[in-house]
């Protein structure tokens, strides 16, 4: 079947690029003498999950335990959470998960802990917890030395639960004005987590994962410091339009969302089969990350979507109009493509405009 025979909107992932995106950032690891553990939440397929591990990677980071427990269905066997896992009910679902496969997931407060050493009593195993630190996104993680200590002691008393490591998300590279500015989000960031990683190690709690993580310091290959073990960036397999705009080129971009012209209502106005429901409502703001609508044409001279309702998307572009005729189709590039992933049961991956293989989104909906 090739790409013009597909019905819309449809996933599509090209993968000659996708292949070359895995083993640019693989070699990129490689040469800095760390692991490569990929967020997989972008893709949420155990398909690309093992072919990443083929071609080097560690093992593979999830968002959710949901996430997890599909990935080990499918053979994926050295899970980490990056994020806080809280309640009887997800902890009970990792102690299972444990019997099996090496899996360990993140903490940042005491009564998490508490929460763990009640439900891991008995396990063969103690839960294997990662202590995240808060680096400058304003989101999860140890802000105070104080609480960190107070924390690994909390750890440390208990029966059931191990210390991993330390684990933090530069998320807030994404919004630096430009790559220098990115490069010292970057290096702060990083400074901060391994001087958390030290304090552990004059407690005599000396980690054994000191895990760091965001796609732009990634494509802009920034060297890292020494002390960090592993990186975990997700979105450098497919790319999407905002992290095109930090390399400066669509070109490494594997993703796209196959929609079809169903209407011309004006000489510039034109809708597409595809609305939030395909490709989000998504943008990003500022910074290196910035983009221009709600995704753009791949392949034209910057015709974007310029709004969405649920199950269309609208182009005001009479230029664009001109070129194009109902029933033809198109490709979009998502601004963020891992919630669009998300979105699609399945696929396509595409080699020389023909369908290669059709891969289940398996993680699909797994938010719990």
């Amino acid at each position: 079947m090739k790409i013009a025979e597909l019905d819309t909107p449809a996933l599509l992932i090209d993968k000659k690029i996708m292949v070359e995106n895995v083993k640019s950032i693989q070699q990129y690891a490689n040469q800095q003498g760390i692991g490569l553990r990929p967020h997989t939440k972008t893709h949420k397929m155990p398909a690309l999950a093992k072919m990443q591990e083929q071609l080097g990677a560690k093992g593979i980071t999830v968002a959710k335990t949901g996430e997890a427990e599909v990935m080990a269905e499918y053979g994926l066997r050295d899970i980490f959470i990056a994020n806080e896992v809280v309640g009887e009910a997800k902890l009970k679902r990792i102690r299972k998960l444990a019997e099996t496969i090496q899996i360990s997931f993140g903490i940042d407060h005491p009564d998490q802990v508490k929460q763990i050493e009640l439900v891991f009593a008995g396990a063969e195993k103690p839960a294997q917890v990662l202590i995240e630190i808060e680096v400058g996104e304003k989101r999860s993680g140890i802000i105070e030395e104080d609480d960190f200590r107070k924390l690994l002691e909390t750890v440390a008393a208990s029966e059931n639960i191990a210390f991993k490591g330390i684990f933090s998300h530069d998320g807030h590279t994404y919004k630096a004005g430009n790559t220098a500015a990115c490069k010292q989000l970057y290096l702060d960031a990083t400074e901060r987590t391994l001087h958390f990683a030290g304090i552990a190690e004059e407690m005599g709690a000396k980690p054994e994962v000191v895990s760091i993580g965001s796609t732009p310091p990634v494509m802009l290959q920034f060297d890292i410091p020494k002390g960090v073990t592993e990186i975990r960036p997700g979105t450098y397999i497919f790319m999407d339009a905002s992290q095109a705009n930090v390399i400066g080129t669509f070109d490494r971009c594997a993703a796209s969302v196959l929609a079809t012209v169903i209407s011309k209502p004006t000489r510039e106005r034109v809708i597409l089969d595809v609305g939030a429901k395909g490709i989000t409502a998504q943008t990003r703001n500022e910074g290196i990350t910035k983009t221009n609508g709600l995704g753009r044409v791949k392949g034209s001279d910057n015709v974007f979507i310029d709004g969405v309702f649920d199950e269309h998307a609208i182009i005001y572009d009479e230029s664009f109009s001109k070129q194009i005729n109902i029933g033809d189709k198109v490709e979009i590039i998502p601004n963020h493509i891992c919630p669009v992933t998300n979105l699609h049961e399945k696929a396509y991956v595409v080699s020389d405009s023909e369908i290669a293989e059709v891969l289940p989104v398996a993680c699909r909906g797994k938010l719990q």
